[in-house]
């Protein structure tokens, strides 16, 4: 997709997706077939359900039917919040993983998995699990150490509003 496009399509929409609450995080134009795909990719401090997805979708569908952002090919639009295993590259990605295990690489060629306790402006407070019976450790990794993260996906830890109920 020319950037062009993409900053078009992103004028046109992030105005639709701030109304709604939600946060744009993606926006991604694929050929599939003869089909081209537009994928929008949304998010929000307490996640995108699919009842917000699918009213986004309707909203972005009438504006791209509005506009000629699309041109006139056939494509397929779809709606959808991040997934679990989505990098963290943004402060509020970071932000929204408070309380939740993390892998990160580190610029040092070193990895660390550790549960995000706060996040500031300069990098996270970290507790690293211990190991054979240790007590956890708390870390200090600054952003400009961190070369890549994501959320971890943890089976058999409650959330913490199923914690509060």
């Amino acid at each position: 997709m020319s950037t062009t496009q993409s900053e078009r399509l992103r004028e046109l929409l992030e105005p639709l997706v701030t109304a709604a609450g939600l946060d744009l995080e993606e926006i991604e134009l694929a050929r599939a077939g003869r089909r081209r795909q537009l994928r929008i990719v949304v998010d929000s401090e307490d996640g995108a359900t699919l009842d917000a997805c699918a009213e986004l979708s309707r909203a972005i569908s009438q504006k791209l039917d509005e506009s000629d952002a699309m041109g006139e090919d056939e494509y397929v639009l779809e709606v959808s919040s991040p997934g679990a295993d989505r990098p963290l590259t943004e402060h509020r990605h970071y932000v929204r993983a408070t309380g939740r295990l993390v892998k990160l690489h580190l610029a040092d060629g070193g990895e660390l998995v550790a549960r995000v306790l706060t996040v500031d402006d300069e990098g996270l407070d970290l507790e690293v699990p211990g190991v054979k019976g240790r007590k956890p450790t708390a870390r200090r990794v600054t952003f400009a150490d961190i070369a890549k993260a994501r959320v971890e996906i943890e089976f058999n830890r409650k959330d913490t509003k199923e914690e509060e109920a």
